[in-house]
């Protein structure tokens, strides 16, 4: 558990950096990505919720959630001068990583989870995805811009 709360730790110091860097070198606001990452946030920690239950039960919506989490990352990719999030994405979706990506494989190659492991997960989940909405809401709108 410890190494979850390190993850956390850097993941703020990677979030204030970003932030810090300011905005004005970044692409505009975007209604959509934001409406999509906050909606993916909510997607993504209630079906964190289900894994006590077997995977195989609730695989069709994990693919489905990975499917947006996949199209976001390229909507994401696809904007120009937005790395930041764009490297927030690929933190969120990899497998190997301490985010959602991860949680869902090790979901998928436990069958269950633990309610305790599962709580801590969905903290560092829910912060990446907040850093995902704080870097799109701390844009500058178009009409900002002139």
């Amino acid at each position: 558990m410890k190494s979850l709360f390190f993850l956390k730790y850097k993941f703020n110091i990677f979030l204030a950096a970003g932030l810090l860097s300011g905005c004005s070198f970044t692409t505009p606001f975007s209604q959509q990505a934001y409406e999509q990452a906050t909606s993916l946030k909510v997607e993504a920690l209630a079906t964190m919720d289900m894994a006590t239950d077997p995977f195989p039960k609730h695989k069709q919506s994990v693919d489905l959630l990975k499917l947006n989490v996949e199209k976001a990352y390229e909507y994401a990719k696809g904007r120009p001068k937005n790395a930041e999030t764009t490297k927030q994405w690929e933190i969120i979706k990899d497998p190997s990583r301490n985010s959602l990506g991860g949680f869902l494989k090790r979901w998928q190659d436990k069958n269950t989870l633990d309610k305790k492991y599962i709580q801590e997960a969905k903290n560092l989940v829910s912060d990446g995805f907040d850093g995902v909405i704080e870097l799109e809401s701390g844009k500058r709108k178009p009409e900002e811009q002139q």
